[in-house]
């Protein structure tokens, strides 16, 4: 009997080892480091990517350069991340945590593309009662959509070269697996090639595939980092499972851009597109407070007008604490002491919380000036007026630098009413936008007495 094979992989950054050591050499994580069966080659094979045919040499000139051929995903939204739609062949990963959506969105979607391509949902999870109790429940057209509940690879892969599908859904990876890897269904090596050998099958037929992934406990996607690098578009359901609205976040797109964001509401009636954000996360009291402020921040290919709140409070502890919900906390701590060292004010004994509305995850540097702008007001409790805007990025120097795709942005802050906005000075407009006063500053100590 031969032998079986098998190699060490780091499950975080796919880095290989001949045997195991309890630290990765090229990450630098501890105890990720798994053993992986090494399996015995198909003996059916792939002929290659272009249609089962072998791929030949061409001059980069001789490339053709037309569109790349998409469909629809039926949401506005969806679309919006996917980059324009689906792409024949492509592989798409969409992770989130149990309860985000991510099977209601999919069933949505193939149920209404399902009476134009021909589409099958693969179900590893739930049973095809399950399946058909959701779609009743949600209203949705169930006359042409193909399932299967099946986890081996091998039977996956011969049925859907039976129905030859345009639109494949995996739900999950995680549960799946190939009878030729010695490890359990969830394991590093079984997720790993199982994706391989779905990824080819999509490549050699031209099909959609979908797979939906498991998220761990800080949020990253379950599974062998390498896993992301097989696909061509990795997108993330984010939203508390008890919330209203969920974001679909592009982090990888070969066809599209990244950090792309489209906004869902979550309803009786499965999951609806919100075409304006920007009106949602800016549903402000009519009570005027302090320490509240609006940002327009730059979510993909468009502005996003969001609310952060600051609360900063006299600490009875000894070490005050910074805690910031949707932004990053080093950058908070950054600022307060550009706050202290040239704008004057000495925030080091006070606690500061700060809290980005909406569940929105920000992840660019224009939401600086806003967040001082809000620090501000709840450590000097006075309110900031309800028609006012700001943006840009700033400096260890006190310097406000500007920000990509001001005038946008601007555009976007007039048309939801606001009157007056405090940007950086190189992001003033030549033209004077209808109905917005803006307030181009150079320094931090100059955007501050615009506030007094």
């Amino acid at each position: 009997m031969a032998k079986t094979q098998s190699a060490f992989v780091c499950h975080d950054c796919g880095a290989d080892y001949r045997k195991w050591q309890g630290q990765c050499g090229e990450c630098g994580q501890w105890n990720t480091v798994k053993e992986v069966r090494l399996g015995k080659p198909s003996k059916d094979g792939f002929k290659g990517y272009a249609g089962g045919q072998a791929s030949q040499v061409q001059r980069l000139q001789d490339v053709n350069l037309e569109d790349v051929p998409r469909f629809s995903a039926g949401m506005g939204e969806f679309d919006r991340v996917l980059g324009g739609g689906f792409v024949p062949g492509s592989v798409v990963l969409i992770g989130g945590h149990p309860g985000a959506g991510k099977s209601t969105i999919l069933l949505q979607t193939l149920c209404y593309l399902a009476a134009t391509k021909t589409a099958l949902y693969v179900t590893g999870e739930e049973s095809l009662q399950q399946v058909a109790m959701r779609a009743k429940r949600l209203g949705l057209p169930t006359d042409q959509l193909k399932l299967l509940s099946q986890t081996r690879v091998e039977s996956i892969v011969d049925t859907a070269r039976v129905e030859n599908p345009q639109l494949m859904v995996v739900d999950s990876i995680q549960v799946m697996h190939l009878d030729d890897i010695a490890s359990a269904p969830g394991s590093v090596s079984q997720v790993r090639e199982s994706a391989a050998y779905l990824t080819r099958y999509a490549k050699e037929s031209g099909a959609v595939l979908i797979l939906v992934g498991h998220v761990t406990k800080d949020g990253s996607l379950a599974g062998p980092k390498v896993l992301e690098h097989m696909i061509d578009c990795s997108i993330m359901l984010e939203g508390d499972h008890d919330a209203r609205f969920r974001t679909l976040r592009g982090h990888k797109n070969r066809f599209g851009a990244v950090n792309e964001l489209g906004v869902f509401a979550m309803t009786e009636q499965g999951m609806k597109e919100v075409s304006n954000p920007s009106a949602i996360f800016l549903q402000r009291s009519d009570q005027v407070t302090s320490g509240s402020a609006v940002m327009v921040v730059w979510e993909g290919t468009r502005p996003l007008l969001v609310e952060i709140q600051a609360l900063v409070a006299e600490s009875h502890l000894g070490n005050p604490r910074r805690v910031s919900v949707g932004l990053d906390q080093n950058r908070l701590s950054m600022l307060l002491a550009v706050i202290h060292r040239h704008g004057g004010l000495m925030l080091g004994d006070q606690d500061v919380f700060v809290n980005v509305v909406g569940g929105v995850k920000v992840v660019e540097t224009s939401a600086d000036l806003a967040l001082i702008f809000a620090l501000v007001s709840s450590f000097r409790d006075f309110a900031l007026p309800q028609d006012l805007v700001a943006f840009g990025e700033v400096g260890l120097a006190g310097e406000i630098r500007p920000v990509p795709n001001g005038q946008e942005r601007l555009r976007e802050a007039a048309k939801h009413g606001f009157k007056r906005a405090i940007v950086p000075a190189n992001n003033a407009p030549k033209e004077p936008v209808k109905g917005l006063h803006v307030v181009p500053v150079k320094h931090i100590s100059e955007a501050l007495e615009h506030l007094c």
